[in-house]
């Protein structure tokens, strides 16, 4: 997201609880309210509330806003694609996650 790779990364740690108002989610994302309806309408996140007025947020969904924001920005995906590629991201995750279970399981069946 930035041209300086040295340039340090600013942060802050979030209890994954619905207390994160979109002011909030724009501020630490970095994104517009506009790109918040967005990424909510691609279905990137979930927000806790009824209407866009009373809309909270997780710690999880900042991370997955983030990230969607970064493919968004700086490889100018549109936010549909950035959705893809976050849910085959997730989906990678989960199936090496199970592979490393399975090959535990085997590793423990085999007999020396």
């Amino acid at each position: 997201m930035t041209d300086n790779p040295m340039q340090p990364v600013q942060s802050e740690v979030l209890e994954d609880n619905p207390d994160l108002s979109v002011d909030d989610v724009c501020r630490v994302c970095r994104v517009s309210i506009e790109e918040i309806h967005i990424i909510v309408d691609e279905g990137i996140v979930e927000p806790v509330g009824r209407t866009a007025g009373h809309w909270r947020f997780r710690a999880t969904s900042v991370q997955r806003i983030r990230s969607a924001a970064q493919l968004h920005q700086d490889l100018r995906i549109d936010w549909a694609g950035a959705a893809l590629a976050l849910d085959l991201l997730d989906e990678l995750r989960e199936l090496r996650a199970r592979l490393r279970r399975l090959e535990g399981h085997c590793r423990s069946k085999v007999i020396p």
